[in-house]
């Protein structure tokens, strides 16, 4: 079993978590499945989906070894604690509900919570959270994160918001922890339609993206 520091430690060493709402929970797995042939092994499901406690359970039972499976839209201790049970390895909200804390950590596993402000993000943090889920991101942009972790560089921020192949960079350089992706990978329409060798294709530009911030001096 993978502890939380090391869960914690494979997040910002992938920096890719992909984000998958699908309104049809058996699209659910072979949508995973295209991830990981793309280079993408972080991957949140959402308790949109409907059934999500099943699909988390089901997702991860399959591909828990080389994937690791998180469960994202947590809005309450109940909720967190099924889709820990269910094989969750890492628990996401998008708002600051620290309650949620203790019942990750108390099974092991990090949490990451969402803020928007600086203010929220340094409660969350003092309140035990792993990360902390700046959403949405897309009308910040990468230029707020630097502000953010200009008087706050303890924080690992991942965004989620108006992140994709264009700006991935930009937000890795600008000292984002990890990467949120949700519909700029994983698209309604994709899904739909089943297109997981487009999923695939998506995923690979998406982690040679990521890859090229690395690199950047």
């Amino acid at each position: 079993m993978r502890s939380r520091d090391a869960i914690c430690a494979q997040l910002t060493r992938l920096k890719i978590i992909a984000i998958i709402r699908a309104a049809q929970p058996e699209k659910a797995l072979p949508a995973c499945e295209a991830l990981l042939a793309g280079g993408v092994q972080a991957i949140e499901l959402t308790m949109t989906i409907p059934n999500a406690v099943d699909v988390v359970r089901n997702v991860a039972s399959h591909l828990g070894g080389p994937a690791l499976i998180g469960a994202g839209t947590v809005l309450d201790t109940n909720t967190c604690r099924a889709v820990l049970d269910a094989g969750a390895q890492f628990v996401v909200s998008p708002i600051g509900r620290h309650e949620l804390v203790a019942v990750a950590h108390g099974a092991g596993k990090p949490v990451m919570l969402g803020a928007y402000t600086p203010t929220e993000a340094q409660l969350a943090h003092e309140a035990g959270a792993d990360f902390i889920k700046i959403f949405p991101a897309d009308k910040l942009g990468p230029s707020y994160i630097k502000a953010l972790r200009a008087p706050l560089p303890h924080l690992r921020i991942v965004p989620t918001g108006g992140v994709d192949v264009t700006t991935a960079a930009d937000f890795l350089n600008a000292g984002c922890a990890a990467l949120g992706v949700g519909s700029a990978l994983v698209s309604a329409d994709l899904l739909r339609g089943s297109a997981w060798a487009e999923l695939t294709r998506r995923a690979k530009a998406l982690v040679e993206a990521a890859d090229a911030a690395r690199r950047t001096p």
